[in-house]
């Protein structure tokens, strides 16, 4: 989030945020030094680097080829992290995309690259085989809003073949002018077919569909400025489309937002299939469908936590682990699985997004310490 638009968020005149902006920054700690050996994993797991030096890492999409690709924010790029040898670490970083806007989601599809920018996404064909001289890309569809606010796009195919895109609420907390704010949509890969799947979602950069019963889940981010316990970040199911998960009356199922509740029940919005930790921004979360990790770890959730920003005391910057019943429609517990990137009061990374390599290992991006890890089980 811009400095302007947390200050405007407060409810504060231009004037006054004019002159918070003009102010010299406080000074900053100095940061945490990266070293894995500050992550704590499970027996027997072990971390390592896949690749460093990719600006930003944000969501990760695998090729038919193993090739990963790799989505930015602000640094604009979009990366190829071929790994040919199989040894378990890219060979390279090859800068497929530039100067595009905010980057942040991928997706693959029949030999195609989708990428989504803040107001459209793009199509790269036949990309594995172009990967030093990427094509000119197809524009799929160029209707998004162009809000910076929430606007990163996590997309991904879901078993219906289709592609889904989110739409995050401009602002902290407000009831939106036009209905496709607060939403999780859904298009045809040749862009046509868009329509919305669900609805009250403030914004959800993480989603996947359970292997077994098909069926979405998601994280969602509450809002700010209502303390440091409030509201919890949420981890949602979505069964069917047409539902309503309650922003901006409600936050993590029974909070009710200080503006926008009156005259409005908890009980007609979904609740969400378990409650995060506040404000530790649930991300790219992902079904663990690999073979190589023990078997209590196949088909449960692990959740890439950001971090918290503005919070007195900072949670997350770690990746939690959602234990689901045999049915997987009831979530019965969330535990850490990987922390160690904030130590103290100071972080030299923050999770963003996963993937699940062919050989049963985890793949992790760090925006900040532009970075992907991979994570395996040794036994």
């Amino acid at each position: 989030m811009k400095p302007q638009h947390f200050l405007a968020g407060l409810g504060l005149p231009a004037l006054a945020i004019a002159a918070a902006l003009a102010a010299p920054p406080a000074p900053s700690p100095a940061p945490a030094q990266a070293n894995l050996n500050n992550i704590k994993l499970p027996a027997g797991f072990r971390i390592a680097y896949y690749a460093q030096n990719v600006g930003g890492a944000r969501e990760l999409a695998l090729g038919p080829d193993g090739t990963v690709y790799v989505g930015s924010k602000e640094q604009g790029k979009v990366y190829a992290l071929p790994d040919r040898n199989r040894d378990g670490k890219a060979d390279e970083v090859i800068t497929l995309a530039s100067g595009l806007n905010n980057p942040n989601g991928v997706a693959v599809r029949a030999g195609s690259l989708y990428v989504a920018e803040i107001n459209r996404i793009l199509r790269y064909d036949n990309i594995a085989a172009k990967l030093k001289n990427p094509p000119k890309p197809v524009v799929v569809y160029n209707k998004l809003p162009d809000d910076e606010w929430h606007g990163w796009r996590y997309i991904a195919f879901g078993p219906d073949g289709l592609l889904y895109v989110p739409v995050g609420a401009p602002c902290n907390s407000c009831l939106p002018k036009k209905p496709i704010y607060g939403t999780i949509n859904r298009l045809k890969p040749d862009g046509s077919g868009f329509e919305n799947f669900a609805k009250g979602v403030r914004n959800t950069v993480g989603f996947d569909w359970h292997p077994v019963t098909k069926e979405m889940w998601f994280t969602d981010n509450g809002r700010d400025q209502m303390g440091d316990d409030l509201p919890a970040d949420e981890l949602n199911r979505a069964p069917r489309a047409g539902l309503h998960f309650g922003f901006p009356h409600f936050f993590a199922g029974d909070v009710p937002d200080p503006d926008f509740s009156k005259g409005k029940s908890a009980a007609s919005y979904q609740k969400p299939a378990r409650k995060l930790g506040a404000h530790v921004a649930g991300l790219g979360m992902k079904f663990y469908t690999g073979k190589q990790f023990p078997a209590k770890y196949r088909n449960q959730i692990l959740i890439p936590e950001h971090g918290s920003w503005n919070r007195s005391s900072k949670s997350g910057y770690r990746i939690s682990l959602v234990k689901l019943d045999p049915t997987g429609k009831q979530a019965l517990s969330y535990e850490p699985f990987a922390e160690g990137w904030l130590v103290g009061q100071q972080s030299w990374g923050r999770p963003v997004a996963l993937l699940v390599l062919p050989d049963g290992s985890l793949l992790v991006s760090d925006d900040q310490g532009d970075a992907v890890f991979r994570i395996w089980y040794a036994g």
